[in-house]
């Protein structure tokens, strides 16, 4: 099966423990957080990293499964400064 990459966009947001104290950074892909593309990390670098490990087996999971990857239509180019992580399988 060849292979391609795929771009996502990710958010990044400032998380809270039950007190509201900051306790490090929720990250995820809107596009594929019904399949679990959500994840968690105590810096925002370590969020980003993180949801890129969760992206890649989301996708080797969606590939083994049969499953359509969903792709953001290439039509809306939109200029954001949230990060997006690129995950070849």
């Amino acid at each position: 099966m060849a292979m391609k990459t795929y771009n996502f966009k990710v958010v990044i947001e400032p998380d809270e423990d039950s007190d509201g104290n900051p306790s490090g950074f929720h990250a995820y892909a809107p596009l594929l957080e019904r399949q679990g593309a959500s994840t968690w990390g105590a810096t925002e670098a370590e969020a980003i990293k993180n949801i890129e490990d969760v992206l890649h087996f989301v996708l080797e999971s969606m590939r083994e499964h049969g499953e359509d990857i969903p792709e953001e239509p290439a039509d809306q180019v939109e200029v954001t400064v949230e990060p997006r992580v690129a995950i070849t399988v």
